[in-house]
């Protein structure tokens, strides 16, 4: 299941979402997640439901790939769901038995913010989808430029950040290799008692930390042989170039934002 996961991961395609600067895209996912806290009711957050599908009809990237990879990530959105089920108190009783009560407030809560989540889950796994991790680091230096004025180190801030990325598919498929390799040897990851299955984890996570620290080493030598010093003196090759749909796009939120705004209940 983790080999399938799509966070981190790039799908080339001839699409308008891979066409885009990285820098629009880097602001639309920003604005996105505070106007998403907009949302308080059925027809708002439909109206951020069709944003997403649009957008991502756009990506051209397959809805059976996109779910398929995300079937990890749902459970967290199913776990939230039942938190606000079982733990909010408000409104009318909607059905009880014995000590667990759900109430009509629980239910509402529990589609809003599960709903909030999986859209969010969604559109920040279209910008690594659609976007290169050159790109999305040049498009985060690019933006952050002006605090090279209070000697921020944007360049290896931006680096940082997009090696991260990079490396979230790389350290699933590590898992998923020596998980096989445990189970090989008889280690149940999904069955027995929890004490059991938590101490299966142990030898899980020593040799992924020693195959992390090995990558991370690589990585280094590799960036030190290539003459890498940082940021200062740099130049790109590729230059980022904003163009009318990067406009576009930006004023379609802006639009979503007021709609937003006047449908708030």
């Amino acid at each position: 299941m983790m080999e399938k996961m799509i966070f981190g991961r790039y799908v080339p395609a001839e699409s308008v979402m891979h066409r885009m600067d990285p820098r629009a895209k880097l602001i639309i996912i920003f604005l996105f997640v505070c106007i998403i806290f907009l949302a308080n009711n059925w027809f708002t957050y439909a109206l951020i439901g069709i944003y997403t599908f649009i957008m991502l009809g756009m990506s051209r990237v397959p809805f059976k790939f996109l779910f398929g990879g995300l079937k990890p990530i749902l459970w967290l959105v199913l776990f939230t769901f039942l938190l606000q089920l079982f733990f909010t108190k408000e409104g009318a009783l909607v059905w009880s038995w014995g000590p667990v009560k759900i109430y009509e407030e629980g239910i509402r809560m529990g589609l809003f913010i599960s709903l909030r989540f999986f859209f969010l889950i969604l559109m920040t796994s279209l910008l690594t989808l659609t976007t290169t991790p050159i790109e999305i680091t040049d498009g985060l230096e690019t933006l952050l430029n002006p605090l090279k004025k209070v000697k921020f180190p944007v360049h290896e801030m931006a680096l940082m950040m997009s090696i991260s990325l990079r490396f979230i598919p790389t350290l699933m498929q590590e898992t998923d290799k020596i998980m096989k390799a445990q189970i090989a040897r008889g280690v149940e990851f999904a069955s027995g008692p929890v004490k059991e299955r938590i101490k299966a984890v142990i030898p899980l996570l020593i040799p992924l930390f020693v195959s992390s620290f090995k990558r991370a080493e690589e990585l280094a030598v590799a960036m030190e042989a290539r003459g890498y010093r940082g940021g200062e003196g740099r130049t790109k090759y590729r230059q980022l170039s904003w163009r009318m749909v990067d406009t576009l796009q930006l004023v379609a939120l802006a639009l979503l934002t007021v709609l937003l705004i006047l449908l708030r209940a």
